[in-house]
Formats: C-alpha cells, sequence, structure tokens
C-alpha cells in the first residue's frame, strides 16, 4: 500500500518500473519460500491496479496469470485491486457493458473482504463505470458507502485515487440530482473544497463530475467562477505533468467554453475539443467520451457554417451511444443537441428525424424517477411544438419546463427556460 500511495502522488511511470523489477525478481526465489507467492502477487496486483494511469491495457495473460496465482492463494484482496483497474481499463476503452458487468463482480469481491479501507480505495473504478451507464441508484449506493466508511477523511484508501472520498461526494451528486434527490449543491461544494487540496488527478477528477457532467446536462451554469475553477484544475495538472489529469482537464474546459455566450469562448472551446479529441483517438483512452466531444464539435461546426460533415457526425456519436446502452448518460444532452440541431434547420424531414430522436430518449429503459431525462423530454417537447406552430402546446410545455427548472435548483435549465419565448 505505501508503494502504491507513492505511485499516486509522485511518479507513476517510476514506480511501475520497480514493480516490473519486483515481477522479475520473484520469479527467482525458490518456490519453497514461504515469502514467494506473497512476493509474486503483490508486484502484479499493482501493475494491474495502476495500468489505466499510463493507458496500458489490463486484460489479457498477466491479468490471467494474476488471478490464477490469487486463487491459489485465497488472496482477495489483491484481486479486487487488479479488478478495479480492468474495470477502469474496459471503461477507457469504451466496452462500457463489460465494464458495468465488471464494477458489479469487483464490489461484490471488495465487500466480500470487510476491510473498510480497500471499500473506500476501490470503489471509484466501480462507481466510474456505473455513471458512465447511467445506473444512478448503484452511483448512489456505492457513493453513500464510501462516504460513510472514509467518515470524513479525504486520505482514507488513498492507494489508487489521491481522494476517494471528494470523488465520492461529487459522483453522489451527479447521482442525486439525476434521481431529483437533495443535497446534491452541498456535496459538490464539499467535493470541490476537498480536492484542491489533494493531488491534481483527484482535483481533475472531481472538477470533471462537477462541470463537464453539470454543464451539458443542465444542472449547471458555464458562469466565471466555473470557468476559474476548471482553469485552475488544469493548471495544477499542467504543472504535475500527469497526462491523464491534463486531458480530463481540457475536456473540461472545452464542454464548458462552447456553452458560453461569446463567439471567442466558443472558438477556443471546439479548438480545445478538437484537440482533446485527437489525443484520445491516438492514445486510446478516455474514448467513451468521444462521442459527446463530437457531438459539441459537429454542433460549432455548424455554427460556422460546416453543415456537411456536421449533422452525420452528431447522428453516428448519437447513435453509438444508443446501440453501447448509454443513451441515459451522455445521450441525454446530446440527443438534446441533435434535437435543437434539427429544428433550427426544421426541413420536413428534420421535424420527423427530431420527433424521432425525443421518441427513443423516452422509451429508453430506466428506473423511476429519472428526473433528468424527465426535465430535457419537457424542454425538447415544447421546442418540437413551438416548430410545429402548436402555440397552445408550447406554452404549456415551456411553463411546465421553467416550474421543474426552478423546483429542482438547476440554474442551466433556469437560464435556458427563461431564454424561451
Amino acid at each position: 500500500m505505501r508503494a502504491a500511495t507513492w505511485a499516486t502522488n509522485r511518479d507513476i511511470a517510476a514506480a511501475r518500473l520497480s514493480w516490473e523489477r519486483a515481477t522479475r525478481i520473484a520469479e527467482v526465489i525458490s518456490a519453497e519460500d514461504p515469502a514467494q507467492a506473497a512476493m509474486r502477487i503483490a508486484p502484479r496486483t499493482m501493475l494491474c491496479g495502476t495500468a489505466f494511469r499510463v493507458h496500458v491495457n489490463v486484460a489479457g495473460a498477466r491479468f490471467e496469470e494474476l488471478r490464477q496465482l490469487c486463487a491459489a492463494a485465497g488472496d482477495k484482496a489483491s484481486l479486487a485491486i487488479a479488478m478495479a483497474g480492468l474495470v477502469m481499463d474496459h471503461a477507457y476503452q469504451d466496452r462500457m457493458r463489460e465494464a458495468s458487468q465488471l464494477a458489479s463482480e469487483t464490489m461484490a469481491l471488495i465487500e466480500s473482504v470487510g476491510d473498510a479501507t480497500l471499500t473506500v480505495g476501490l470503489s471509484a473504478a466501480a462507481i466510474y463505470a456505473k455513471v458512465k451507464n447511467a445506473e444512478w441508484p448503484d452511483v448512489l449506493r456505492w457513493s453513500q458507502t464510501v462516504i460513510d466508511l472514509a467518515d470524513g477523511d479525504p486520505a482514507k484508501g488513498n492507494f489508487i485515487v489521491g481522494s476517494p472520498l471528494a470523488v465520492a461526494l461529487t459522483t453522489r451528486a451527479i447521482a442525486r440530482y439525476c434521481l431529483g434527490r437533495p443535497g446534491w449543491p452541498d456535496d459538490q461544494r464539499h467535493g470541490l473544497a476537498m480536492a484542491r487540496s489533494a493531488d491534481p488527478l483527484s482535483y481533475a477528477r472531481v472538477v470533471t463530475y462537477v462541470y463537464s457532467v453539470g454543464i451539458p446536462y443542465g444542472v449547471l451554469r458555464p458562469d466565471d467562477s466555473a470557468l476559474r475553477e476548471i482553469e485552475d484544475a488544469l493548471q495544477n495538472a499542467e504543472r504535475s505533468g500527469d497526462d491523464l489529469a491534463v486531458a480530463l482537464a481540457r475536456l473540461t474546459l472545452g464542454l464548458a467554453l462552447v456553452h458560453r455566450h461569446t463567439a471567442a469562448e466558443r472558438d477556443r472551446g471546439q479548438k480545445l475539443l478538437a484537440e482533446v479529441g485527437d489525443v484520445l483517438l491516438r492514445q486510446g483512452y478516455l474514448l467513451g467520451d468521444l462521442p459527446i466531444v463530437n457531438v459539441y464539435l459537429s454542433r460549432e461546426w455548424l455554427r460556422r457554417g460546416d453543415r456537411d460533415d456536421a449533422i452525420p457526425l452528431m447522428r453516428a456519436a448519437i447513435d453509438h451511444l444508443f446501440r453501447e446502452g448509454q443513451l441515459l448518460a451522455w445521450g441525454v444532452p446530446a440527443t438534446g443537441v441533435l434535437v435543437e440541431t434539427l429544428l433550427d434547420r426544421a426541413a420536413e424531414s428534420d421535424m420527423a428525424e427530431a420527433e424521432a430522436a425525443i421518441t427513443r430518449l423516452a422509451d429508453a429503459p430506466a428506473d423511476e424517477g429519472l428526473v433528468i431525462r424527465e426535465i430535457w423530454l419537457l424542454r425538447l417537447r415544447a421546442l418540437l411544438a413551438r416548430a410545429h406552430g402548436d402555440a397552445a402546446a408550447y406554452a404549456q410545455l415551456r411553463d411546465r419546463y421553467r416550474d421543474m427548472a426552478k423546483s429542482l435548483g438547476f440554474e442551466g435549465h433556469i437560464a435556458w427556460a427563461e431564454a424561451m419565448p
């Protein structure tokens, strides 16, 4: 655990070199030595558990070898660490269904160990997979478990993520507002305050959860204070040299800027998103975020008059989210962008496609009480009614939308609703 904490806070690449050497050393120790099994397991565990930090795929011979070693030794804790790394690997490779299933298996294994520190430290990976699959009851339950077990200690379980508690507070916030539960603004404030004193990756991840989700979902406004926080996280990440933290912060800043009002800011946001998308494709990680990057890039291309490629790219991104079962995650704001784009163009075929997109979002199976979808459906149905010239239906839906936005305290939706004539 001490080596893993050092790796989080210092130099992950150097730590992995040490673990590789330890792996080779363990292989030459006599099988008669009672410590050999543990010496073979420990470095392999950390290599698997931290592989996502350096964009190395975990799945394959190394993980299977470790699984066999852990089974022979009865070492559930080490296997759980490695499985958490595999969850992140699947999620970063856009294998979201596999990531979600493995996350459930990992959490069951962690709970069977019964170690509070291990549970706190490893839950972030499983929660991340559930966030990406919009499985909000699981996100809420597991985030609450971390918060309870951490008992106010921001550093507890910090062997993979610097502050699991800060991350859990912000994931609980997302689950709460998606399900219409109170308390999410306090969670966000506490999570951000805690993350500012943590390592650069924790800070970037918390800022990403707060703003890269909250702004596109319409829960938060991309105001000046949000931009300052994101810029701080980016500068912190750049000073650290942690390219994962940098990618998260740049993605978040790009999404925030394309929601601003000035052309200069949106141009900067478009440039950032294009650069981030290229990096993710080239290096092969965070691929599950590429669809939302492409959706907002398409919208910005349209704003600048490039219609030939923009709408097909937007459609392709949302179709991908639908096929991968993520329509209720990134697919919610992405569908909103597509519908608004089609209604702005307003050809007869566009109206039909917009209505079909709304229906597809409405029909996606989900747990009861998914208010984040309900508020978006009210908005999009109001816009569709206005496009059809149905003034009475538009006024009724617009007013219901405004009331819901205010009752939930969703600042972005409040601003959007007030802008509707």
